[in-house]
């Protein structure tokens, strides 16, 4: 093992989109920008997560829409063909797995690009191996920007490891269908590929340990989108606990409350880990099994001089926009120049099912256990709604601080629920008081028009 010491302004640890624009952007101000990254340049979300995964729900979706052409537009016949859609994900969306377009774009931008485990070796030191197992030690004047992102979980399930189950990075790869799937975790993940799979066709159980799946969104958005899966023939069961998982001949079998499930695969989209156990974090005194790093409203890290953190590990939300976001913040700040503060408030997520399942601010739970004076207003989607016809069905759930006379919360539930949502982020974002948002005109007959009649239900 060969050791060399070199030096530069700022060094990025994970080159996820937001790594990556950080490292882009600071490289084209004119610093010394070295971008590491120990897989490819990009991170989850092109090769593994929002990307393909959105593919493979467009392709479901349409399978879907097809189905409900009967009673609406004359009839279809359709013949599902899981073919293209790995076409598309292997030549369009990650181009093999092969992240060099990515790396070029760093390059070009400024930056020296490298793939390698970095970590932290004390206050303006970084140490980065490479694959054939050389180090090279970097003398960093700027400072440090920390974006490691997450990995699936491993869950302590009896009996799990060791079996050939599937992670998000396997499903995305898939090129032939299982007959049956038991997807275990029923959050958005989870959620969208028992959805996916299930219209192309494999049965699928989904097992989740909470109450209800998507359980940290409002229990109505819930309620609405597992009757649409089990409608769909998805197996919903909530409030569980596996005792253990088996293979054997090509089956899983998994011990549920006394009752054995049964699979062809078995994927696991219960939780992320941060990556932080092996970053160097005690190098600059703060605790390497923490599960977040606490950063202020510029993205320093606290505890730590000269160190950003960006993305997952912040505990900020678990979303490419939130690591896009805070980049931007983030890179502001290394580059000394003013600009707003982080704030989440307003944070916006997506659910890309079908019905889309949208939110922004704080649900109604979340809202009380604040202190604050709720009022809260639903409704469904009115005469769009009707108007769609099947698969139009949804809701509208606002939740107002009575006090400040402004939302700090909503929930969309329906087609286009994500698009829907962008008109009352801004709400929540901006605190537009209620009076304004009930004194404008909704154009109808739109989805967003359902708006105004949660607005006449708050109470």
């Amino acid at each position: 093992m060969s050791e060399t010491d070199q030096t530069c302004d700022l060094l990025v640890i994970g080159l996820g989109p937001g790594g990556e624009a950080l490292a882009s952007g600071a490289a084209e101000a004119g610093l010394r920008v070295v971008a590491v990254d120990k897989h490819l340049v990009g991170g989850e979300c092109p090769y593994y997560g929002c990307v393909p995964s959105k593919m493979m729900v467009r392709a479901a979706d349409l399978l879907a829409e097809a189905g409900r052409v009967a009673g609406v537009a004359g009839s279809v016949t359709v013949e599902p063909s899981w073919a293209p859609v790995t076409t598309r994900i292997a030549e369009q969306a990650t181009d093999h797995w092969d992240d060099a377009v990515a790396v070029d774009r760093l390059r070009d931008a400024g930056a020296s690009v490298l793939h390698g485990t970095a970590r932290l070796a004390g206050p303006g030191r970084v140490e980065v191996e490479a694959p054939d197992g050389s180090s090279t030690s970097y003398a960093v004047e700027r400072g440090v920007v920390l974006n490691p992102g997450t990995r699936p979980a491993r869950l302590p399930i009896p009996g799990l490891e060791g079996t050939p189950y599937w992670t998000n990075r396997d499903a995305v790869k898939v090129t032939s269908l299982p007959s049956s799937l038991v997807v275990v975790g029923g959050g958005p993940i989870g959620c969208e590929m028992a959805q996916v799979f299930a219209r192309f066709g494999v049965r699928v159980t989904v097992l989740e340990a909470g109450p209800r799946i998507l359980g940290p969104l409002e229990p109505e958005a819930s309620e609405a989108l597992a009757e649409v899966l089990v409608h769909e023939g998805v197996r919903v069961m909530a409030g569980v606990s596996i005792g253990s998982v088996t293979h054997a001949d090509g089956q899983f079998s998994l011990e549920v409350d006394g009752e054995t499930v049964t699979a062809e695969k078995l994927l696991v989209a219960a939780g992320r880990t941060p990556n932080l156990d092996d970053l160097g974090l005690e190098t600059v005194g703060l605790d390497p099994t923490t599960r977040s790093l606490e950063v202020d409203e510029r993205l320093r890290l606290t505890g730590a001089e000269r160190v950003w953190a960006i993305g997952d590990v912040t505990g900020k939300g678990a979303f490419t926009h939130v690591s896009m976001y805070q980049s931007a913040i983030a890179l502001r700040d290394v580059l000394g120049q003013d600009g707003p503060p982080a704030s989440y408030h307003a944070l916006p997520h997506v659910t890309f099912t079908d019905p889309e399942v949208a939110g922004a601010g704080l649900t109604e739970h979340q809202a009380r256990e604040r202190g604050l004076r709720v009022q809260v207003g639903s409704g469904g989607l009115g005469s769009r709604g009707w108007l769609h016809g099947p698969g139009g069905d949804g809701l509208v759930k606002l939740v107002a601080d009575a006090d400040r006379d402004v939302l700090v919360g909503a929930t969309v539930v329906g087609p286009a629920a994500g698009e829907v949502l962008g008109h009352l982020a801004l709400a929540v974002h901006a605190e537009v008081p209620l009076p304004t948002l009930r004194s404008m005109i909704y154009a109808y007959p739109t989805f967003h028009r359902a708006i105004e009649a949660a607005l006449g239900d708050l109470s």
